[in-house]
Order: structure tokens, then C-alpha cells, then sequence
């Protein structure tokens, strides 16, 4: 399978529906924010006349009010992958969600379920002293994790202050098992490919006149719909997605509309920089950046290099 990742705003998803009708290939969406309904403006889904080009699979799968993992996700990307291959075409995944890239790459770590009430309890603290305090108290029990994970992370910084709460164990013990482990992700070839631009300005630029986009497009109100369900709250993992975050927090009168602005997009360009992090990481990335070199016609040309038609 082909898969197309970068930071956010890099392009991803036109670049992907170009090689769909350009080549046999179904594109499967690596998101963890567009696999819920109502969720659309935000986390920058495509559109229905988009999705009538290139039918993208994984997306509007779960309603806001529910969790999904990255083992959940695991599963649904082996089963559609499979159903691609039987109709004959090859499956290209597509996102950046690099942590469900990651369990096709390296498998899942045996790590325990989620425990709500520790996962309560977590919430509350950052509700009163801020995400700032969990990220100070995870490094003290797990200094390898909280370098690793950003304060504004909220997602990331639960995960792993419950692990250890939970298990007394780090939850960088779980990564490294998994990582010194032999590859048993999937029987699938992976075939990694990351477009960027070679300027971190650049990045910037995109990010701010995207979301810029987003506003003019009626994200608030996007956001003021899902704030008025009662079985909505910001600590649910949906309402935790960048901009997401935010908006609420303007809503409930806890920020101002430029300040929401400003914490949105600084929010999607560390969203940006974990991405390239994570790429850094992965030697088998073949990185197109640069417009040139992301065209279309030469990513083709590297696709079309791998024989896999």
C-alpha cells in the first residue's frame, strides 16, 4: 500500500485524489478528526463533489460523542486495504495522523484499556490548573514521554499520565518494546511518502490562510452546533482536535475571538512541527518538497517506480 503523509495544510488530500484518477488506487483517510460526522469545516474534510472524484474511505465513521483508538483504527484500515486489493486496486492512505501510521508500521504495544475515572480525574486537574500542570506532572514520573509530548497536547499527555497511573509503568517502556520488537504490523508492503514545504515559513503561511479559510467558511458555527448538544464536553477526544479546542473556549466566554484566532493557529502549527517529527523518524519516507518536486507528474513517477501496478 502507498502512503501519502505531511504536516497539515501541506496539500495532502488534492495530491491524493489526483493519483486516484490517475492511477487504480482507493484512498483510505488516516484522520482522527475526520472520522467524525458534523466534523467537516475544521478538520478540513473534503467535500462532497471532492469525495465523488475520489471516494475517500474511514471517514464519518463515529459520531463526536465517541472515542476511537488507534487499535480501532488498525483494524477498519486492514479491512478496507483488503477489500481494495479485492477489487484489484491498491489502497493509499492518506492523513496525518501519524500515530495510526505508526501501529501499520511498528504494530500495537500491549497497553492497558482506557480507566475513566482516571481519565476523569486528569480532566478535572487540567480543568483547574491547566494542561501546563499535567505535562509538569508526567515529567516527574516520565521525563522521556513529557520531552516528547508538547503541554498543548492535551490527548497525548492523558494517554500517558493514565498509563502510568493505571499500570506504574512509562508509557516510553511500552514504545520501546514495541520498537525493539520484529515488525509484525501487517502483510502489507508500505510504501511511505511525505510532501512538505522546504520552508518552515512556508508551512506557516499555508496554515494561517487555511484556517483563515475555515472561519469564512463557518467553522464557529460549525463549532456552536456541536457546543450546544448536551452530550458534548471538551474533554471528549473530538472536541480535543485543534480549533476545535479553541473555538469552544471562545464560546464559553473563556477567550476572546482574536485571541481564539491567535491559539488556534499557533495550536496547528505545533500540530505541524510533531508532524515533521515524527517524519524525521522514519528513514523509509521518500520526502517530495519543494512545489516542483511535489507535482503531481513526479510523485507519480516515484509511485510508478515501485512496479506495484
Amino acid at each position: 500500500m502507498i502512503c501519502l503523509t505531511g504536516p497539515t495544510a501541506a496539500g495532502k488530500t488534492a495530491l491524493a485524489v489526483e493519483l486516484a484518477q490517475r492511477r487504480p488506487l482507493e484512498i483510505v483517510s488516516v484522520d482522527s478528526a475526520q472520522i467524525y460526522r458534523d466534523m467537516d469545516i475544521g478538520t478540513g474534510k473534503p467535500d462532497t463533489r471532492t469525495r465523488s472524484l475520489a471516494p475517500h474511505r474511514l471517514i464519518d465513521i463515529r459520531d463526536p460523542s465517541e472515542s476511537y483508538s488507534a487499535a480501532n483504527f488498525r483494524d477498519d484500515a486492514l479491512v478496507e486495504m483488503r477489500d481494495i486489493h479485492a477489487r484489484g486496486k491498491t489502497p493509499l492512505l492518506v492523513g496525518g495522523t501519524m500515530l495510526y501510521f505508526q501501529v501499520l508500521r511498528r504494530g500495537l504495544a500491549a497497553m492497558p484499556a482506557a480507566n475513566p475515572e482516571v481519565r476523569r480525574e486528569i480532566e478535572e486537574q487540567a480543568a483547574r490548573e491547566g494542561w501546563e500542570a499535567i505535562h509538569r506532572r508526567l515529567a516527574e514520573v516520565d521525563p522521556e514521554a513529557a520531552a516528547r509530548i508538547h503541554p498543548n497536547d492535551p490527548q497525548r499527555l492523558q494517554r500517558a499520565l493514565e498509563i502510568f497511573l493505571v499500570t506504574g509503568e512509562k508509557i516510553s517502556s511500552f514504545h520501546r518494546e514495541r520498537k525493539n520488537r520484529p515488525n509484525r504490523s501487517t502483510s502489507f508492503k508500505l510504501h511511505f511518502l511525505a510532501i512538505h514545504p522546504s520552508e518552515r515559513s512556508e508551512i506557516h503561511k499555508c496554515i494561517d490562510a487555511r484556517f483563515k479559510r475555515m472561519l469564512a467558511d463557518g467553522l464557529v458555527a460549525e463549532v456552536e452546533r456541536l457546543y450546544r448538544r448536551e452530550d458534548l464536553h471538551p474533554g471528549l477526544p473530538s472536541m480535543k482536535s485543534v480549533g476545535y479546542r479553541q473555538i469552544w473556549q471562545y464560546l464559553d466566554g473563556r477567550m476572546a475571538y482574536p485571541e481564539m484566532v491567535e491559539k488556534s493557529v499557533a495550536a496547528t502549527r505545533q500540530l505541524a512541527k510533531r508532524q515533521l517529527t515524527w517524519l524525521r523518524g522514519w528513514p523509509e519516507v521518500r520526502n517530495f518538497t519543494g512545489n516542483s518536486e511535489r507535482n503531481p507528474d513526479n510523485v507519480l513517477k516515484f509511485v510508478d517506480s515501485l512496479a506495484i501496478w
